[in-house]
């Protein structure tokens, strides 16, 4: 399938397609609501199906790289699920490295995420990318049985999951000790609930696109938190003076950054969603926001 570009489809085709991807609205209704934009050929069905996320264009980074070292590992987590498996990806050559929790969005562990922490380890972070749909049988290879599967996880045993995660991955022998948190979409959010859980126990956040906690959680930060934000993703960005505010009144280091043109899962090279530019300037910025953190 050819790579579409944003600019190829109306604005208010994706934001339909945002309502269906979050579960606002069906796959039936979407279809039936794209029907005004099916134009010059091109059905609704096929509308939906050029949308979705194409994975092969993910691989930024090959499993089998040299420079890295992966496996799948599983997590306990007494208070959560029992226990959450999750991907794990080590610099091939360093002894002890500062590790990095990669949180996915709702549709589960999927091959983008799996890329996103290759993408960490061949800049010397030991990446863990934990599954939340583990307890359902783990992530299907088709997103929207992902979907259906992710609304039977009970959302709070979900996220001690990922805190056990992190405080598994922070305690590995050949982790410094330093924990940063990067996350998309849902993974966004939830990497803001670990900031307010974990406090100092985490050392760096970097949240895409992601609900922001209330102002009363937001003064239980510690972390450094680095937010990216795509200007035409106004359900989620319209949050962002607010946490500015919260997070400024803490005393917590913090920076946001707002992508012209920019829609929600702008990082996602796997839809046409994906903006090249806002994309490759907030990893620059995850990465120099990391380093400084967990380096230093």
């Amino acid at each position: 399938m050819q790579r579409r570009k944003a600019s190829d489809f109306p604005q208010g085709l994706f934001d339909l397609f945002d309502a269906y991807v979050h579960g606002g609205i069906s796959r039936r209704a979407f279809l039936k609501s794209a029907e005004r934009f099916a134009v010059g050929g091109m059905s609704a069905a096929a509308l939906f199906e050029t949308l979705r996320p194409n994975y092969a264009w993910a691989v930024q980074v090959s499993p089998d790289d040299p420079r890295i070292r992966a496996a799948i590992e599983t997590v306990p987590s007494p208070q959560g699920n029992g226990a959450i498996k999750g991907y794990l990806v080590r610099p091939a050559n360093s002894n002890k490295s500062p590790c990095v929790l990669v949180i996915h969005e709702n549709r589960g562990l999927n091959p983008y995420i799996e890329d996103v922490a290759r993408r960490l380890a061949i800049a010397d972070f030991i990446a863990f990318a934990p599954d939340g749909l583990t307890s359902v049988g783990g992530y299907p290879g088709d997103d929207e049985k992902a979907l259906a599967l992710f609304r039977e996880v009970d959302p709070k045993k979900m996220q001690e999951d990922f805190y056990a995660a992190a405080m598994w991955l922070k305690s590995l022998p050949d982790s410094t000790g330093r924990l940063g948190a990067v996350g998309f979409c849902f993974g966004g959010g939830a990497v803001n609930q670990l900031a307010v859980r974990m406090g100092a126990d985490l050392s760096a956040a970097v949240p895409f696109y992601g609900v922001q906690p209330a102002a009363a959680d937001a003064a239980r930060i510690k972390a450094p938190i680095n937010a990216q934000y795509g200007e035409l993703d106004q359900r989620i960005t319209a949050g962002w003076p607010a946490f500015d505010a919260a997070l400024a009144a803490a005393g917590v280091p913090h920076e946001g950054h707002i992508y012209k043109g920019a829609n929600h899962g702008f990082h996602n090279d796997t839809t046409p969603r994906y903006d090249e530019a806002a994309a490759q300037e907030a990893w620059r910025r995850t990465l120099s926001w990391l380093n400084r953190y967990l380096r230093g």
